[in-house]
């Protein structure tokens, strides 16, 4: 005898910047996924592309649900991204918390982003040999938002706070993680290594006069060096340029 296909289904709609994740002709629309049992949600979400980490609020038959609820015959899922000046304080979040102090680790193929968000003063981990299970637990045992153009990677379930990045260009990406995260009142310039993540100190220039090249001795008076890698610093003629940059940043974030 045969054995007829299953009929039960599921109708699912992502709402905002979760459609980024979504083939262009299935973004914006209400989209039925056929059941052969019922299955978690966050499962199911995933499924179509879209990771856990991006998600804030699922409704399913007009409630609120977390990622363990099981979708059976029938159910209409709505999927809502982080919201920004909504307050849902009353509604059940599957995302924990935002993270007071927004501290981030890469992925191997972000190492310019990585450079200026350390030239924002941001706290950055990068390392262009990590592996995939290594950017996994820096995130989850340090708290650090994995930034990462992999969406896989974000859906590993351990990952708690991630972000997969729209933007190809460095610059347009430390943009739009500056909306994304709110993060214009928070950037201190200058004041970490752009090469290692160090802190950096003022020093005075006799300190470092042996190590500076003849003709910057002889134009800067003030210094910063690294706590950590020992690299010196001075405003140099890129240093207007980048005070610049970063003045547009705020000003469009």
């Amino acid at each position: 005898m045969d054995v007829g296909l299953p009929s039960a289904r599921a109708y699912f709609r992502f709402y905002a910047e979760l459609n980024d994740h979504l083939p262009s002709n299935e973004q914006y629309q209400t989209l039925e996924r056929m059941l052969s049992a019922p299955g978690a949600v966050k499962d199911m979400i995933e499924s179509f592309g879209v990771p856990h980490t991006e998600i804030e609020l699922i409704i399913a038959n007009g409630h609120s649900v977390d990622f363990s609820h099981l979708v059976r015959d029938g159910d209409r899922i709505a999927v809502y991204p982080v919201f920004e000046s909504l307050d849902i304080t009353s509604e059940l979040r599957v995302r924990p918390q935002a993270l007071r102090d927004p501290k981030f680790v890469l992925d191997v193929h972000l190492g310019k982003l990585t450079a200026y968000l350390r030239m924002l003063g941001f706290d950055a981990v990068y390392s262009n040999s990590s592996r995939d299970a290594d950017l996994v637990r820096i995130s989850v045992t340090d708290r650090r938002i994995l930034l990462t153009r992999d969406r896989g990677l974000l859906k590993q379930s351990a990952v708690t706070h991630g972000y997969w990045l729209r933007q190809t260009d460095s610059r347009r990406q430390l943009a739009e993680i500056a909306r994304r995260f709110d993060l214009v009142g928070a950037i201190r310039p200058f004041t970490r290594c752009m090469a290692c993540n160090g802190r950096l100190q003022s020093v005075l220039k006799e300190q470092v006069r042996s190590l500076l090249p003849p003709r910057t001795a002889e134009l800067h008076e003030e210094f910063q060096q690294c706590t950590q890698c020992d690299r010196i610093y001075w405003k140099g003629s890129h240093y207007a340029r980048m005070q610049r940059w970063i003045e547009e940043l705020t000003r469009s974030a």
